[in-house]
């Protein structure tokens, strides 16, 4: 793991666990073993970190999704994969997610809305395939039944009360009847 990636992965779990303004540069330098300001070698300020952090996962989940679509033989295995996928990821980052969540409004405008752009591009990504598998759905309606999905996904860093494997079929079962998937290859 470079320096980068270690401070972003500490700040996740110090910002999640205590919120962006909770941390200073100072905490976040020695949890990382160096002092504060050698955190801007790395990155322009704590506001860029944060951005970094937000828009790195928003960047490799739109990746990720595109190419299991790619990969797909059908929508209903797209949404398989999307799905396999975003629980992976929920159940690994749940810090990630609470500083999505809560730390949004802390982020420089310029951060929010290329954040906001890889977003709506990933649930694009969902939508395609919930409408191709649901052809009689609005676009209003796959979009709302995408986000559907990620609300049940990521409720993990609260509701995740079960061992990691048996939360992954929990999620993955409710997610693929919340899409219709029908069962299958």
């Amino acid at each position: 793991m470079s320096r980068r990636e270690q401070i972003l992965d500490t700040a996740a779990g110090l910002f999640a666990a205590r919120g962006f303004h909770g941390v200073s540069v100072a905490e976040l330098g020695a949890a990382c073993g160096i002092s504060g300001p050698a955190l801007y070698k790395h990155f322009g300020s704590k506001d860029a970190l944060l951005a970094a952090m937000l828009e790195q996962i928003s960047e490799h989940l739109l990746d990720e999704g595109r190419r299991r679509v790619a990969e797909a033989g059908s929508p209903a295995a797209a949404l398989r994969g999307l799905v396999a996928h975003h629980v992976d990821f929920a159940l690994e980052h749940p810090a990630l997610i609470v500083v999505q969540d809560r730390d949004w409004a802390s982020l420089p405008d310029a951060a929010r809305e290329r954040v906001r752009d890889l977003q709506r591009a990933y649930v694009e990504e969902w939508a395609d395939q919930v409408s191709a598998l649901h052809p009689g759905l609005t676009p209003d309606e796959a979009r709302a039944t995408a986000h559907v999905v990620f609300g049940l996904v990521n409720s993990t860093p609260h509701s995740a009360l079960l061992p990691a494997d048996e939360m992954r079929g929990l999620l993955t079962a409710a997610a693929l009847r919340v899409l219709e998937v029908p069962a299958g290859g």
